[in-house]
């Protein structure tokens, strides 16, 4: 494998222009474990009705893709073991997309709270709500996983915060109760799925809310007191195993919160472009998602000096050997202001997390690598 990967070095030093550093060895490493972060929405629906995605046509590109940044994605997709979608678009200077399973969906988990972030600041831009509105929270809101606000919850029985800190906290933090607060003042889930489709951004589904899907993906059904320290890990702990690996088998084929690598880039790309918010909610949302604080060695520890990247990571639950949605979006911008919307989306894989996280590095380095070429 090692070989394999210092032949790649050699190619890009031989292809690049600007003599760009070599990329990463990918090389397989130890397995370690990591702490599950899920993302957060709602209270749970009475039932999961996956939402219709709207046929929206591929619109041919204009431009194509650098043949060696194709190749080398081709190579190293095919040999990193799991299911993995990846897409890169080039937003300036000539419109193109590549990748890999562009067109499948993948579970997004946290990656989804960008979804939630965009629908209230579009109702921020429609005076609906105000940056400044405070929202109450109270034991009965908390959700499940990853949720630093909690405590502050616990302590004081309820607590109010502002929108825009609540959307600071679960972009940059991933807080899934205060992703779900907002989902709330959102309209709930038929109010983000409402506005992808009136903003035409094709297959992105978004699933029930967070703690109805995570309790249905470890075969539960949700209770209130999962939401309270390590009960929920306890819970899960004590359904049989065939019923975990059936109920995560089922989601995984069918992903309620589902999502194609093509839609999230072109999304990310209709962003930056200006075209889903105002001016000054486009400013707001790319400078929350520069100060995401998850996946810190994900895609961005593949993105060059010099180079901006704004993103939002999401993961999924572990039944093992295999972890499920391990994912990373952004938008890369080059020195020269050129930007590229990227999505690694693992549906499921077996490869370690320093695995994971290299091939994360090789896919935006490779961006970089190609650039002007």
């Amino acid at each position: 494998m090692a070989n394999l990967f210092r032949a790649h070095e050699n190619r890009i030093q031989g292809i690049s222009r600007k003599g760009m550093a070599a990329l990463a060895i990918m090389g397989m490493l130890s397995a370690c474990v990591a702490a599950e972060r899920a993302p957060s929405r709602t209270q749970p629906a009475p039932a999961v009705i996956r939402p219709m995605v709207p046929a929206v046509p591929v619109r041919p590109a204009v431009a194509r893709a650098p043949i060696g940044l194709e190749n080398l994605l081709n190579e190293q997709w095919r040999v990193f073991p799991g299911r993995t979608g990846v897409a890169i678009m080039r937003i300036d200077g000539g419109e193109w997309i590549t990748g890999q399973r562009v067109d499948e969906l993948f579970p997004q988990q946290s990656v989804s709270k960008t979804w939630v972030a965009l629908t209230i600041l579009d109702l921020v831009d429609q005076n609906k709500i105000r940056l400044d509105q405070k929202i109450r929270i109270t034991r009965d809101d908390l959700a499940v996983f990853h949720q630093p606000i909690r405590d502050r919850v616990i302590a004081n029985g309820e607590i109010e915060v502002t929108v825009l800190s609540l959307l600071e906290q679960a972009i940059i933090g991933s807080d899934n109760t205060a992703n779900d607060s907002l989902l709330r003042t959102a309209g709930g889930p038929q109010g983000v799925q409402n506005f992808l489709m009136r903003k035409k951004l094709g297959a992105i589904r978004f699933g029930p809310g967070e703690r109805a899907m995570q309790s249905a993906i470890a075969g539960l059904e949700w209770r209130q007191e999962y939401a309270i320290g390590q009960r929920f890990y306890a819970a899960r702990a004590e359904v049989p195993l065939a019923t975990r690996k059936a109920a995560l088998d089922r989601y995984l084929a069918d992903p309620v919160d589902g999502a194609s690598p093509e839609a999230i880039v072109r999304a990310l790309a209709k962003l930056a472009k200006g075209e889903l918010l105002s001016a000054t909610s486009t400013r707001l949302i790319l400078g929350i998602m520069a100060r995401t604080s998850s996946g810190p060695n994900r895609l961005k520890a593949g993105v060059p000096a010099g180079w901006q990247f704004v993103h939002k990571t999401g993961t999924g639950q572990i039944l093992p050997p295999v972890s499920t949605g391990y994912n990373d979006i952004g938008i890369m911008t080059a020195p020269d202001g050129t930007r590229y919307a990227v999505a690694v989306m693992m549906g499921s894989t077996t490869a370690p997390i320093p695995q994971r996280m290299s091939f994360m590095q090789f896919v935006s380095r490779t961006v970089a690598t190609y650039h002007g070429q």
